[in-house]
């Protein structure tokens, strides 16, 4: 008997969640089916609870961040875009609230690389630069050298520009042996450049192996890409039939006596005839 009494009412509480199932699933049905507001717009999709949980989490993260990743992220940020950006716009992007934290707000007001005009923050080169005649112009200031880490956040495409400069022969682009730093020299004769006498006196106080190969060895030796494959040239050569060794020069002749003389006003021409 009170088995029957139990499923009895079991029988009666799977009808009532059936009941609320049924008008939960017709008022999502008139939901859906209701016109846009008066203002034009469709209402905004319901954001998932997880992947608002999510978001809400990576921001969370963000903004307990040290200091100094907080200020990267903004660098970061006004480097890629180049643009002004107030910092309501900097949080809407990145997430970084300087309005609630003081610190990150300070450091980047004074930071070398952070222009801040009162309102805006946006990203400063060390050399305000706009594109390849200012570039070029620029490099030919230094005739001693500018170091390319310098130059390669002046405008996004720097980099390019000095390679094309390289291409066009206008500058060279050269290694520091010891920081393996490329340096940009100007390709200008017109620029002058002092040389030291101790460094005029080291260079010619080395001596050179007698064979291009053995030079070109030397250079590899150094971290120094050869302009020239002695080795490349000789092996094509000798495929070709052709001799890589420097044609004997011919001999001068000189006049005898048997050569028509037609400038005899020019008496010192046949000094050696005249001595023969």
């Amino acid at each position: 008997m009170a088995l029957q009494e139990k499923l009895e009412r079991f029988k009666k509480q799977h009808e009532r969640c059936q009941a609320t199932m049924t008008s939960i699933a017709a008022s999502k049905a008139a939901a859906a089916t209701q016109k846009p507001s008066s203002n034009g717009r469709n209402p905004a999709p319901a954001v998932k609870f997880s992947n608002d949980t999510e978001r809400l989490q990576h921001i969370n993260s963000i903004r307990k961040a040290p200091v100094g990743a907080q200020m990267k992220r903004v660098i970061d940020l006004l480097l890629e875009t180049r643009q002004a950006l107030t910092p309501e716009q900097i949080n809407e992007a990145c997430y970084v609230d300087m309005k609630a934290n003081k610190d990150v707000f300070d450091n980047l007001r004074k930071n070398p690389k952070v222009n801040y005009d009162g309102q805006r923050f946006s990203y400063k080169s060390k050399y305000g630069l706009k594109d390849k005649t200012e570039l070029l112009h620029l490099i030919r200031k230094y005739p001693e050298g500018i170091a390319v880490i310098d130059l390669k956040d002046a405008y996004p495409i720097v980099m390019e520009d000095l390679q094309a400069l390289k291409a066009a022969r206008q500058i060279w682009l050269l290694s520091n042996y010891d920081s393996q730093e490329d340096i940009a020299y100007p390709n200008d004769p017109k620029v002058h450049i002092k040389v030291d006498d101790d460094l005029k006196q080291l260079f010619r106080s080395i001596e050179l192996p007698r064979d291009m190969i053995d030079i070109e060895k030397d250079l590899q030796k150094n971290g120094m890409k050869p302009a020239t494959n002695t080795a490349k040239r000789r092996s094509a050569a000798q495929i070709q039939g052709i001799s890589s060794k420097p044609k004997p020069k011919k001999k001068k002749s000189e006049i005898s006596k048997r050569t028509k003389l037609t400038n005899a006003h020019l008496p010192e021409l046949f000094q050696n005839l005249n001595n023969s």
